[in-house]
């Protein structure tokens, strides 16, 4: 009875220790690629496979980073209340979540059919390599990215079984989108970063350079969501949300200066979780109503 009441108690800790609520990233533009793969509505078993598999893959991204991480982030200001470094956790209850995550992935992949599965672990790789990258390369941000990018084509292939053009815009500019706003929230971390050996474009380049990489990526993630409106034939409701995504970015970027951090998480928690939900919005009206 001890041990289950610990294992409730723990569950709150668990799920802040990963930040659960950042599925909001990646989760709505796999509901997005569903809708448009669909051509509207996707059944409903498929769509909370879908749900199920992008919840699985972060998680195991996410308990595998702190994992990997409790050294780092015990060492940082920023990050030593997290739940390893304060002793709420321990890594072996991690490293067991990202097993457990990984092969139930794989699992609710090979559920969805035969190319899911098969494409499941280079999914993983880069979900699971990414933690590791910003230990020998500035280009950290592009595999994080990467892996959030995975959300929308995977979605489209357990739709159509296929992998076209346009899932692949859209991942491209999940990947470029994260990318952007893993720079600004890498930002707060340059001097740890510089004195930990690790690697990120702030730390490469110094801040007010990062920011304007930031700005870039985010101008290449409005031109590619306007290619897939272009390539999917998509009407005033898709143009309209797109302009909406570029207003929220444009917003984001005035709110952080080289010189004033202060409301990074802001840039980077709200705005950016209002990024998703207003992409995933306009595309299910565009595929339903439109």
């Amino acid at each position: 009875m001890a041990r289950m009441r610990s294992f409730f108690n723990n569950v709150p800790v668990f799920l802040e220790a990963i930040k659960v609520s950042h599925s909001i990233f990646a989760l709505p533009f796999a509901v997005a690629a569903a809708f448009l793969a669909s051509s509207g509505i996707p059944a409903a078993g498929l769509l909370a496979k879908i749900v199920l598999a992008v919840v699985l893959a972060r998680t195991a991204a996410m308990t595998c980073n702190r994992w990997a991480d409790a050294d780092f982030d015990a060492a940082n200001p920023r990050t030593r209340v997290r739940a390893i470094p304060a002793g709420l956790l321990s890594r072996r209850s991690m490293a067991i979540a990202t097993i457990v995550c990984c092969v139930l992935f794989a699992l609710v992949c090979a559920w969805i059919n035969r190319l899911a599965f098969v494409l499941s672990p280079v999914a993983l790789v880069f979900l699971i390599g990414y933690s590791y990258t910003k230990r020998f390369t500035s280009l950290s941000h592009l595999a994080l990215g990467a892996a959030l990018g995975f959300s929308p084509i995977g979605a489209w292939v357990a739709v159509r079984e296929e992998i076209t053009l346009l899932p692949v815009l859209l991942g491209t500019a999940v990947l470029f989108w994260t990318a952007g706003f893993d720079i600004i929230y890498a930002c707060q971390d340059r001097d740890f970063d510089e004195r930990a050996g690790l690697f990120s474009i702030p730390k490469s380049l110094g801040i007010a350079p990062a920011l304007l990489v930031s700005k870039a990526f985010h101008l290449v993630t409005i031109g590619l969501l306007v290619a897939v409106g272009y390539i999917g034939g998509l009407g005033w409701i898709y143009a309209a949300g797109v302009l909406c995504v570029l207003t929220i970015l444009a917003y984001e970027h005035s709110l952080v200066r080289s010189d004033d951090l202060s409301r990074v998480d802001i840039a980077f928690f709200t705005l950016n979780g209002l990024v998703s939900l207003v992409f995933m919005a306009a595309v299910v009206l565009q595929t339903v109503i439109g």
